[in-house]
């Protein structure tokens, strides 16, 4: 593994104590390995950006991160989707997707039916109002993010992109290793 080492004395960490906002990374201190520094900025930079645009959907749509993460499952489902799959998707209960499932239906963004071979089954479809809803959150959304990445250049990420590609990657890969082998006695 490539090893780095953080300066010192980083700008970054004197812009973010200067702004009162160091949240996660103020748990690290100057002795501490690179890849925990590295961890904790990861951390804030992924809970800053995610409370950014819950605050701007709950701003400019009267709308929360799982709604909004549920209509963008179900939009790429032109046929729609089972209610079990979208809970599998969204990695969430099927509970949660019930609730939310609820709400769209109340508000006439999908429709729920019962499954043609399943009768245990509800596929949910989003309404032509849901689509246009969500097309238009879709599209402020994206430049949301591309603002809040702004500071990067097309090279930054595309290097970002593939170095935690292959961090997750090896997380995967240590994951199948920590797996006990089952022995049968």
């Amino acid at each position: 593994m490539a090893k780095f080492s953080i300066p010192q004395q980083d700008a970054s960490v004197d812009a973010l104590h200067a702004a009162d906002g160091l949240g996660f990374e103020a748990r690290s201190v100057v002795g501490d390995h690179a890849a925990l520094k590295l961890w904790l900025r990861m951390l804030a930079c992924t809970t800053q950006m995610e409370s950014e645009i819950r605050r701007r959907l709950r701003v400019r749509f009267d709308t929360s991160l799982p709604r909004f993460d549920y209509l963008s499952q179900l939009y790429r489902e032109t046929d729609g989707m089972r209610m079990k799959d979208l809970s599998s998707h969204l990695m969430v209960t099927g509970a949660n997707v019930t609730a939310i499932t609820d709400e769209l239906e109340r508000d006439g963004l999908v429709t729920r039916s019962s499954s043609p071979t399943d009768r245990r089954s509800w596929i949910l479809n989003m309404t032509p109002k849901g689509r246009e809803q969500f097309e238009t959150m879709a599209k402020e959304h994206e430049q949301w993010v591309l603002e809040l990445f702004a500071c990067l250049d097309a090279r930054t990420l595309a290097q970002m992109y593939q170095q935690l590609g292959g961090l997750r990657v090896h997380i995967l890969n240590s994951q199948a290793d920590a797996v006990p082998s089952s022995s049968t006695p």
